[in-house]
């Protein structure tokens, strides 16, 4: 009888709470708007002949790369950030090898690099959910292969500094360091650059996130050259949909459409932080487009008091060291005009800010 593999058979399966989502949707840190009309209008031209060939990646990689700064053979368009972790994985790791994680953490590192058979090691984010440079440091070793670390990190907002990432590429020279750059807009300090001189550093983008086309599943993986040629052995040719590829050019065509809607979440970003201190209630800074929060004991109440008027937020209790915990994402000027009463009305009414005042 024919059985996958035992380390498929014994993975933990990823199954984000896709299903009923009907609300306003503040628990996956979507672009709560929508993505440019430039976008929409692009797609409603595409011809039948576009969708009958198979997409062309190429000349929509040297634009992005050219975007970014970068040479095209440092930059290769993904099917998302999940890919880019995929195909460093599979790159990079074979049996027995370690991984260091950083947690808590998107859950797909750990997912994409069990199933190559590599070991995951976890390092536990000191208090306040910091990054813990010394505990990673001290967790690498001769067959450690790849590092992984959101920056800002999802669910916590936090960020690693420049020089601690460059400090921990350092001290592991045989390692893949994969900082996952997906909440980039919304923070504005990055890596790239350093691809161009470090060596065993990967940067990972999205745009899902402040692009709105979570749905398109485009991202990008960019690397020193000669690394990424590595790791285009593994990639697919078709990997990116003709759809996406079509539309991508159009959405970086329109940057004032990005900076007004990035320019938002921060304001709402702020706004929400105010309302939280002011019910006492205790919150992680971030520089993401959300905000983690400590609700108690009683968090499901809480998502299901949100879900019933009608806001979708995100229950991370089950996330390491974010026990009582909800995620919030930020969404636009008016729609945070309705969030804010609402939220208050739910913690202050149920008793919750009590439960959690100083």
């Amino acid at each position: 009888m024919l059985k996958a593999r035992k380390v498929v058979l014994n993975l933990r399966e990823y199954h984000p709470p896709l299903a009923g989502r009907t609300g306003l949707r503040l628990d996956f840190n979507e672009n709560t708007e929508g993505c440019s009309p430039r976008v929409l209008e692009r797609i409603r031209q595409i011809t039948p002949e576009e969708l009958a060939r198979y997409p062309e990646r190429e000349p929509v990689e040297r634009l992005v790369a050219d975007k970014l700064g970068l040479d095209s053979k440092q930059v290769l368009l993904t099917n998302g950030v999940d890919e880019a972790i995929h195909l460093v994985c599979e790159t990079y790791l074979d049996p027995e090898d370690e991984v260091i994680v950083v947690t808590p953490t998107f859950g797909m590192y750990e997912v994409l690099a069990e199933a190559t058979g590599a070991r995951v090691i976890r390092v536990q984010c000191e208090g306040e959910l910091r990054f813990p440079l010394n505990e990673t440091l001290r967790a690498v070793n001769d067959g450690t292969r790849m590092i992984a670390i959101a920056s800002p990190n999802n669910p916590t907002g936090t960020v690693a500094s420049r020089d601690e990432i460059l400090q921990l590429c350092g001290a592991s020279p045989n390692a893949a360091v994969l900082i996952d750059e997906a909440y980039y807009d919304f923070h504005g300090d990055t890596l790239l650059p350093d691809v161009s001189t470090v060596p065993n550093l990967f940067v990972a983008r999205t745009f899902s996130k402040a692009y709105g086309l979570a749905g398109l599943r485009a991202g990008i993986l960019a690397g020193d050259q000669e690394q990424m040629k590595s790791v285009r052995r593994v990639a697919s040719p078709y990997n990116v949909n003709a759809v996406a590829l079509l539309a991508l050019p159009a959405a970086l065509d329109d940057s004032q459409y990005i900076s007004t809607y990035v320019e938002q979440i921060k304001q709402g970003r702020e706004r929400l932080a105010s309302t939280l201190s002011a019910l006492g209630i205790r919150y992680w800074s971030s520089q993401a487009n959300f905000l983690l929060v400590y609700v108690g004991e009683r968090h499901r109440e809480f998502v299901e008091a949100m879900r019933q008027r009608g806001i979708l937020v995100r229950d991370r209790s089950a996330d390491p060291g974010c026990d009582g915990c909800v995620r919030i994402t930020i969404g636009t000027r008016e729609q945070m005009d309705t969030v804010l009463p609402i939220l208050e009305q739910v913690l202050v009414g149920r008793g919750l800010s009590k439960v959690v005042r100083s």
